[in-house]
């Protein structure tokens, strides 16, 4: 069913509601109490009256498994216990982005609790690249360390793993990311996406696989007769990460990111705070505040500045020194947003012509740091799977994002296996590899030919789905209130979207660099300020600056604005039509 007969938007889509039978929402609403509005959004997404509770209000304990399910989870544990009691110097290995950051403080914190002797290594994002590599593992040690744990990284690093067995080093990879048939040398590989692994779990981020080896700990360390640190004081880290890293917000991470939003909100980390504070963040946090505000400064250290910046302000019980690296991490940050913006003019200026179903730029000079989140502008603008590339002499490094659901992990493994990548892995929303610069050509037919076989089994998606029909006047801080029990949100889980019919455009100006801003007005003269970001270059920015008076269908979500302390409401334009 579209809406309205509508066959095709200012954007080329066409507007369908998650739910088609609307009478599931009103059996619902009936059952469990609920408006038909939150009836509507629950059963769109496949809730129904006997799960409606549980998901409105997730509890950790409900969704937890038994981590011991996990392969090697148990040796990890007992492994961790023997370094723990011996005194054995223990390093966590991160990666440097807010999934790789906040594992490394989740665990760092909860063996340090325990009286361990820890330390943390980041690698510099310039100097030594993705995941473990043998000279810090071999340097590492030298120092005395006897067991590194790797988060967020480890499962494909098999040449930098041989070298740390043979150095005697035990090595436990906690990760979440592809793997392939043949696993590295490692003490114990806890993944829930090994390919020997029967897992529900596969959605985590590393973080949440972290936090399931420190619970298998705990437990362990309890059968034993001692005490074990709280846990839930860690779910702020969790929360963080998870979101951070745009796994489906379903299931355990759902219960994950909805506790640690609470602990967030409590400011009990000091480093949280301080960042918080850096961010101008004064109100209560949401899912969408972690990945926007919070997460973009984590992510800042590693990108443009110094990789460990995130770890360390995670991890620190100085207020003074947790004030001092939030600025330090918020003026990368800001310069991370300069470099963003040349290279994404550059990007864009290549990807115009690119008319394939990857979009695949490549560019000499561009920093390494920025072409991941460049790579989610250019799919999000052309709605396709996007590889950017930055070159240096010889090779390039490369960044991917997917759409159509086609997993970029798998074939950027697949593409390794063939021979074609000097190295290179991910999950199915993100790969990051490293390639030759002779290679390019071959590789992109090689990821264009694995995505046309995928595009040939699942149809290329045209489809806006939306939530509900809501008149302009139900846009009210109330409405907003009661749409937050759906919450939290994010991939998986997405905001609730909404079609606002038979609006005009009272006035349109822009704003910023490239945003349209505008005033809705109905037949009844309620007023809604809009804004759509990111669109004055394109069709949707132009229907709107006319401002012609002509009556028009919009599609977008409703926002909470707390400008100046006032609290209003505003609607995010994604896509419009003609009335």
């Amino acid at each position: 069913m579209i809406f309205a007969g509508l066959e095709r938007s200012v954007l080329g889509r066409r507007w369908q509601p998650r739910l088609g039978d609307a009478r599931t929402a009103l059996a619902l609403a009936q059952r469990a109490g609920l408006s038909e509005t939150v009836a509507r959004i629950l059963a769109g997404r496949g809730v129904d009256a006997e799960r409606a509770a549980a998901f409105l209000a997730p509890k950790i304990r409900d969704a937890m498994p038994d981590p011991s399910h996990l392969k090697d989870m148990d040796k990890a544990v007992d492994r961790l216990i023997a370094a723990i009691d011996a005194r054995e110097p223990i390093a966590i290995f991160g990666d440097y982005d807010v999934d790789g950051a906040t594992s490394a403080a989740l665990l760092h914190g909860h063996l340090e609790a325990l009286g361990a002797k820890v330390r943390h290594y980041i690698p510099d994002r310039m100097k030594e690249g993705y995941g473990p590599n043998a000279p810090a593992l071999l340097k590492l040690a030298q120092e005395g360390v006897r067991v590194v744990v790797t988060v967020d990284c480890g499962t494909t690093a098999h040449a930098p793993l041989a070298a740390a067995a043979e150095a005697s080093l035990d090595v436990i990879v906690v990760d979440h990311h592809a793997a392939e048939v043949s696993l590295p040398q490692a003490f114990a590989i806890v993944n829930p996406n090994r390919i020997d692994q029967t897992s529900e779990l596969g959605q985590l981020a590393a973080v949440g696989v972290a936090f399931l080896l420190l619970v298998a700990l705990n437990r362990a360390l309890r059968k034993r007769g001692r005490e074990a640190p709280d846990l839930l004081e860690a779910l702020d880290l969790v929360a963080l990460g998870t979101v951070a890293d745009v796994v489906p917000l379903t299931g355990l991470n759902r219960a994950f990111v909805a506790q640690g939003l609470k602990a967030i909100a409590a400011r009990g980390r000091i480093g949280i705070a301080a960042l918080a504070d850096v961010a101008g963040l004064a109100e209560t946090p949401q899912a969408f505040h972690l990945g926007f505000l919070l997460g973009p400064r984590v992510n800042a250290g590693g990108r443009v500045g110094e990789a460990d910046l995130g770890v360390r302000l995670l991890t620190t019980r100085d207020p003074v020194e947790a004030g001092e690296l939030a600025k330090r991490l918020d003026g990368y940050n800001r310069d991370r947003q300069r470099i963003e913006a040349e290279v994404l003019a550059s990007a864009l200026a290549q990807a115009e012509a690119d008319q394939n179903d990857l979009t695949l730029v490549a560019g000499e000079g561009w920093h390494p740091g920025v072409i991941g989140i460049v790579a989610s502008r250019l799919k999000d603008r052309f709605d396709r799977p996007a590889l950017v590339i930055a070159l240096d002499g010889d090779v390039g490094k490369g960044s991917a994002r997917s759409a159509f659901g086609w997993d970029i992990g798998a074939a950027t493994i697949a593409a390794r296996q063939a021979g074609l990548l000097v190295n290179g892995g991910g999950h199915a929303n993100a790969a990051g590899l490293t390639v030759a610069r002779e290679a390019l050509p071959d590789l992109r037919r090689f990821l264009d030919a694995h995505l046309s076989e995928h595009l040939k089994r699942a149809s290329r998606a045209t489809v806006l789905d939306y939530d509900d029909v809501v008149p302009l006047s139900a846009a009210t801080p109330a409405f907003l209130d009661e749409l937050e029990q759906v919450g939290p949100f994010g991939m998986g889980n997405p905001e609730p979207r909404f079609v606002l019919a038979g609006v005009r455009i009272a006035k349109a100006d822009v704003v910023g660099a490239n945003h349209v801003r505008c005033f809705l007005q109905d037949a009844r003269g309620n007023r809604l300020a809009a804004i759509a970001f990111r669109s004055l270059d394109s069709e949707l920015g132009g229907l709107l600056l006319r401002g012609d008076g002509a009556s028009l269908h919009l599609v977008g979500r409703l926002k909470r604005d707390t400008y100046r302390g006032a609290v209003r409401v505003q609607f995010h334009i994604e896509d419009a039509a003609s009335a």
